[in-house]
């Protein structure tokens, strides 16, 4: 494999830093040109939700340092490929060559505003949050819709602002992700501590214009001062429309993070991993930081026909609701009670783990202060199998 010259990244994500630096570390001293629209550069997306909304100096933490790393940065949003020519086309003008490519352009926020209703709130963004924070500065009520990992991090963040919080799911809080028990033991610890939760027979609809509230299925209007949805993600693929690179799940990579175009890669929130047969489909994308960082770092030593230091694929995770710590290694979502608790789960202070039927493990600090790799150690460790 002919080592290539040029390397263009589309999209600033965890992703694309992660893979700029891996191409330098392993001794890539060609051209690395990275194109991504947002005006504050790369930044780390997770603390958004979890610090920056409760505290606006976490700001200065949260900047991508690249200054090592020799990029050529172009501020622009990119608007088509041309994978003949190897050519990307930004919406200043530019055509930008390569010899490989990464596309890490990652996800943007699912809305349900309709075209032209004005006053919805999203979190995915710097700015986005800054205006979200700004708007909770004088509310007094916020409406959030969707429980998942970003919807019940934001209402963490309004009870922590003094601001009254409802959040309506078709679902229990993170069940569809985690499973029924640490869904219902995280439920209850976030109305213990003031979240109203409000399960919805079916989708809600935005009211008003400035939106005001959201209509139930069964009618019911919940208003409040600020509405934030949280309802999904979709994959940023507009660029490559008329490419067959991507589909509505985003764009299909095998497990070097090779996509089926030559000499075209893919990383992070846009990417979804397709395992080579005979196993079964593949259900989705895995929007996690670690899968990002994991698919990063394998498509840059893919480019340079290395191999790679681990799988495209990171079962970890850890979010922070209603002040108490969660961290997960393995997979998801776990049924049923689990397999051993070590410590209080009441308190807040447990370390879950099960055993499951394929011979993985799921470990789980619930509020426990556990360092990760000692998590990943006991993920890795086989159950101990009972004499027949």
């Amino acid at each position: 494999m002919t080592a290539p010259e040029a390397v263009v990244i589309v999209g600033e994500s965890i992703a694309g830093i992660t893979a700029a630096r891996e191409l330098r570390a392993r001794g890539f001293a060609g051209r690395i040109s990275m194109i991504g629209d947002d005006p504050h550069g790369g930044y780390s997306r997770p603390p958004l939700s979890k610090v920056v909304l409760k505290d606006e100096d976490s700001e200065a933490g949260i900047a991508y340092h690249t200054g090592d790393l020799a990029l050529e940065v172009i501020r622009a949003r990119a608007t088509s490929l041309d994978t003949a020519g190897k050519k990307v086309f930004t919406e200043d003008g530019r055509a930008v060559s390569y010899d490989s490519l990464i596309a890490a352009t990652g996800a943007a926020p699912r809305h349900l505003a309709r075209p032209g209703q004005r006053g919805e709130m999203v979190l995915r963004t710097l700015d986005d949050a800054r205006k979200l924070r700004a708007r909770l500065d004088n509310a007094a009520t916020a409406l959030v819709i969707g429980a998942g990992f970003l919807g019940m991090e934001v209402a963490s963040a309004c009870l922590t602002r003094g601001v009254s919080v409802t959040v309506v799911d078709s679902q229990p809080p993170l069940q569809r992700i985690l499973g029924p028990f640490i869904s219902g033991q995280l439920a209850e610890r976030a109305v213990e501590r003031g979240m109203d939760v409000v399960l919805a027979s079916g989708p809600v609809e935005l009211v008003d214009d400035p939106v005001r509230g959201a209509r139930l299925p069964d009618g019911r209007v919940i208003f409040a001062d600020v509405v934030v949805t949280c309802a999904g993600d979709v994959p940023v693929t507009e660029w490559l429309a008329d490419t067959g690179l991507a589909d509505a799940r985003g764009i299909p990579i095998d497990e070097r993070c090779r996509t089926h175009v030559p000499d075209v890669y893919a990383a992070g929130d846009v990417a979804y991993l397709v395992p080579p047969a005979p196993a079964p489909a593949p259900a989705g994308r895995a929007p996690f930081w670690s899968n990002a960082v994991a698919q990063a770092r394998v498509a840059a030593c893919t480019v340079l026909g290395q191999d790679a230091p681990c799988t495209p694929r990171d079962d970890y995770f850890w979010t922070e609701i209603a002040n108490l710590p969660l961290k997960v290694v393995g997979p998801l979502p776990v049924s049923g009670e689990p397999t051993s608790i070590e410590g209080s789960v009441p308190d807040g202070n447990a370390l879950l783990r099960w055993d499951q039927p394929s011979g993985q493990s799921t470990v789980v600090a619930f509020g426990k202060r556990v360092p990760v790799g000692r998590l990943r150690a006991m993920a890795a460790k086989r159950p101990t199998q009972a004499p027949s």
